[in-house]
């Protein structure tokens, strides 16, 4: 009997962005909203199953645009066991990400980089190249 696989081609059209904060993530959404004159809402949790692993439960706060969205997501989680589990594995040091997605063109990256290492909690603002991730599937939250 012959077998068959999907493939499946990812689309990974938003910018990211890495932050170095230790801050809670309502503490930083909250200054993400101050420094970017947007809002940001909480919303429910992305749950993340592994096979043999522990689940991954993360934090997000999301701004739906018109054409797009902006999105925080937090780095870490912990589970059960206490064992602390990252959402990009390979990027430990980054404690939060920012998702922009805008199809009109209206958000400057470049000034939100600006203005977010600007303030006292931010140690750190980084553009990351998605496609040099491995685990960049997880960041597929929508």
């Amino acid at each position: 009997m012959r077998k068959t696989k999907l493939q499946v081609e990812h689309q990974y059209d938003f910018d990211l962005l890495g932050l170095v904060a230790p801050l809670r993530d309502y503490k930083m959404a909250w200054v993400v909203n101050n420094l970017l004159g947007i809002r940001l809402i909480k919303c429910e949790d992305f749950e993340l199953e592994f096979i043999n692993q522990p689940d991954l439960v993360i934090s997000q706060f999301i701004l739906e645009k018109e054409h797009g969205f902006i999105q925080l997501l937090k780095n870490r989680s912990f589970s059960d066991s206490g064992q602390t589990l990252y959402l990009v594995p390979e990027l430990k040091i980054m404690d939060y990400f920012l998702l922009l997605q805008d199809y009109t063109q209206e958000l400057n990256l470049n000034l939100y980089m600006e203005q977010l290492s600007k303030n006292k909690f931010v140690q750190n603002v980084v553009k990351l190249d998605i496609s040099k991730l491995k685990s960049k599937e997880n960041l597929l939250t929508y």
